[in-house]
């Protein structure tokens, strides 16, 4: 642990920072403009050199709190009572977020967040910990992280329909908690960490958002006995070896051996859950044992005491030295300084230990059904980048359709009317003087940006789906076009216009 103020959150302080904050046009756009996009840039990748070069020699209220709070530089007291003067120097410190002493030296940075959901646009300023380039060398163990690329997209991924209880498991900064509260009427917000949970605290009231509670404690140690409409978490899953010297830092490394800590997760979610609830989470599972790592994500699941639905999608699969490197290096540590090579043996030697041959990072999607047994079981591989935002309304429109499809029988989806979504684009690729193409390519501009290959079948139903015809009419004609019997395409093309309803390149009309 470290001396570092913990955050002090205080209703009226917090008030009078938030006019400040928007008296300075403190947002992620003015920001961007008066550094620019190569700064913002890298930024991002941890350099701030260029935005405090373009922001040198100015003393206007945005730039002195640009300094201050975005990049951790000391500012004297008399620029930060001019551009916070509702709050000034010394409304900082009560909060925790500065130390005056000749200067004024920033103990945490307050970041402006811009977001976009099923609701619209938004920002929030999201108070964290000192960042490396901040502070010029290796996170204290005990560091509250900001919102990151991982905090980012489970926040986008969280489904937009109403509900009257959410838990956030791991709350770190908070993000998760206030974007669950744009749908959910209340939130407990729990963290093994109190520093942690001063700036949840901080950040919701900077934010004006009431309805979220916080308590301290491991997993669902603090809401025992509870069930909840929706459960998020970015849990500290990180896969550390528990070995001495090695760090241990508790927003990423819940104190688990290996994937532990995600399995647990799994196994206990179902009890906390209400019927029909939703838990969403990130994670990481290793590959161990000959055993491919969404297989064991799958008994996980299959163990649960509370059967569930699950859809489950990994999105990156490193194997152990990469994975080693990659957090060897976000704690602080880089190639060619001293303790780099030590760090890499001992998270090599944990994997060697339990003949761990790759590590996957993903989304998992839970849900305790309404009534009977689960009727989802879904695991796949997305590698590819998906589009920004909507991402959480996508999975609920997947998981309405799948329950409308499960009481729908073969007779009944001929019966029904699709229409094709407006971002579904067809590519065809053929040789030169080819009559018929040889690739029929359908590719999704929203959602999880799937693309896969059809024939001219199934191209010809998607092409034919505009809200006009039911899907037998349209099949009977595809198949008197393409000389086949009527019949055997219909078994051939439902199953797959089944498939494409749940992923969204086709809808009901």
């Amino acid at each position: 642990m470290t001396d570092r103020p913990l955050p002090c959150p205080d209703a009226s302080l917090c008030l009078s920072l938030a006019a400040d904050l928007r008296a300075a046009d403190f947002t992620s756009r003015a920001l961007r403009e008066a550094w620019g996009d190569t700064a913002d840039r890298a930024l991002a990748h941890g350099l701030p050199s260029p935005a405090r070069r373009a922001l040198d020699g100015r003393d206007d209220p945005l730039a002195v709190v640009g300094r201050l709070l975005v990049l951790g530089m000391p500012q004297s007291a008399a620029s930060v009572d001019l551009a916070l003067p509702r709050t000034g120097s010394e409304g900082l410190e009560a909060l925790g977020l500065v130390r005056r002493d000749d200067v004024v030296v920033p103990q945490a940075l307050v970041r402006p967040q811009s977001f976009a959901d099923a609701h619209g646009e938004g920002e929030w300023w999201i108070a964290s910990d000192l960042d490396e380039s901040a502070l010029g060398g290796p996170l204290p163990e005990d560091h509250v992280l900001g919102v990151g690329g991982a905090s980012l997209t489970l926040a986008s991924l969280q489904v937009p329909t109403r509900a009257a209880r959410g838990l956030d498991i791991g709350t770190g900064c908070g993000i998760q908690a206030l974007r669950a509260r744009r749908d959910v009427g209340r939130v407990v917000a729990t963290d093994v960490s109190q520093r942690a949970l001063r700036f949840t605290q901080l950040n919701a009231l900077l934010n004006g958002i009431d309805g979220i509670e916080t308590r301290h404690g491991s997993l669902f140690d603090p809401v025992r006995g509870e069930v909840f409409d929706r459960i998020a978490s970015n849990p500290p899953f990180v896969i550390t070896p528990r070995v001495a010297g090695v760090p241990h830092y508790e927003y990423r490394d819940g104190g688990f051996a290996g994937d532990d800590l995600v399995a647990r997760v799994v196994a206990d979610v179902g009890r906390h859950l209400a019927p029909g609830g939703i838990a969403q989470l990130l994670g990481n599972w290793e590959s161990r044992g000959g055993l491919d790592g969404l297989d064991r994500v799958r008994e996980w699941v299959a163990g649960s005491e509370v059967p569930l639905d699950a859809w489950v999608i990994e999105r990156d699969l490193l194997d152990p030295l990469a994975y080693a490197e990659l957090w060897v290096r976000d704690g602080g540590t880089l190639p060619g300084t001293p303790g780099f090579a030590a760090l890499i043996d001992a998270w090599l030697d944990d994997f060697a230990s339990r003949d761990v041959t790759a590590i996957g990072f993903g989304y998992i999607l839970l849900r305790r059904p309404e009534s009977g047994g689960p009727t989802l079981s879904r695991y796949e591989r997305m590698p590819q980048s998906l589009p920004e935002g909507g991402l959480g309304d996508h999975l609920a429109h997947a998981l309405a359709d799948h329950d409308r499809l499960e009481v729908l029988d073969d007779e009944g989806l001929a019966a029904s009317v699709l229409l094709v979504s407006p971002d579904v684009t067809e590519a065809r690729h053929q040789l030169p003087g080819a009559e018929a193409p040889t690739v029929i390519e359908l590719r999704q501009g929203g959602g999880l940006a799937r693309s896969l290959s059809v024939d001219p079948g199934l191209a010809a139903l998607v092409g034919a789906c505009d809200g006009d015809l039911t899907v037998g009419v349209l099949v009977d004609a595809i198949a008197h076009l393409l000389e086949v019997d009527a019949g055997a395409l219909r078994d051939d093309l439902l199953p797959r216009a089944r498939e494409l309803l749940f992923t969204g390149f086709l809808r009901f009309a």
